[in-house]
């Protein structure tokens, strides 16, 4: 057979499907990503700054809502500056909360170039319910496990000492346990994500709940800065509830 008669086997190539496409598939440079990042950056810290600024000037209303869970007690400035310093820290976690979802935007915009339309269509439901559990988590901390702390040590000094306390070690134990509990109830985000990208499914989840058990239980005591047992019970509880909603949120989605 004569070469011109041979026919041609057209080239196979296989095309991804559609969603695992990126759709703003646009080369950059290392430089080009690094100075996107600056530019992120500044603006985050812009951000941040200004918001910390406002809640500093708004700080008094901030702090009278934070004593609300500790009734009944004199708070003292036991050093010179205590009470300025302590606005200062109000401030800047208070900030830090008002800016996050600048935060998230600025992040989401330097990775989503990357991402494909599966993981587009991701974005959107996860930051929105790691905003909300967030908040959520704030609440919780403050309307049930400040005030169940507080009143753990006020009875169990009664009769015996005065509550007379260090407005910095106040606001200390009361920030940070705000903040841990906020961090905790972010424990459904990951289950999801893990589940929709197919690492770990509802069924294998479900089947570690004696070291979710344990793990509960040492992350209540780690996370809340008291060593009252009650605090650290309503943490375990609502980390093993956030868990196993988790796992319903999951099953719902078929994984």
């Amino acid at each position: 057979m004569a070469p011109s008669e041979l026919e041609t086997i057209p080239e196979v190539t296989s095309t991804p499907p559609i969603e695992d496409e990126i759709i703003d598939d646009v080369e950059m440079s290392l430089f080009d990503h690094l100075e996107e990042l600056r530019g992120r950056l500044f603006y985050s810290l812009i951000a941040i700054a200004v918001c910390v600024v406002g809640c500093f000037v708004a700080v008094k209303p901030i702090v009278q809502l934070l004593e609300v869970p500790a009734q009944g007690v004199k708070f003292l400035q036991l050093a010179p500056g205590e009470y300025f310093f302590v606005s200062f820290k109000v401030a800047g976690y208070s900030g830090l909360v008002l800016s996050s979802p600048f935060l998230l935007y600025q992040i989401i915009q330097f990775v989503l170039p990357g991402l494909t339309r599966k993981e587009r269509r991701l974005i959107g439901p996860v930051v929105i319910g790691s905003s909300v559990l967030f908040l959520v988590g704030l609440v919780f901390a403050y309307i049930a496990l400040i005030p169940a702390a507080l009143n753990f040590f006020i009875n169990y000094g009664e009769n015996v000492v005065e509550q007379l306390w260090s407005i910095d070690r106040y606001f200390e134990f009361v920030l940070s346990l705000m903040f841990c509990t906020g961090i905790a109830f972010q424990i459904p985000i990951i289950q999801v994500l893990l589940a929709l990208l197919g690492i770990v499914s509802s069924a294998k989840m479900f089947s570690g709940w004696k070291y979710v058990l344990l793990g509960a239980t040492i992350l209540g005591a780690v996370l809340t800065p008291s060593t009252d047992p009650l605090t650290q019970s309503l943490l375990s509880g609502a980390v093993i509830a956030l868990y196993l909603g988790g796992i319903g949120t999951v099953k719902l989605l078929g994984k």
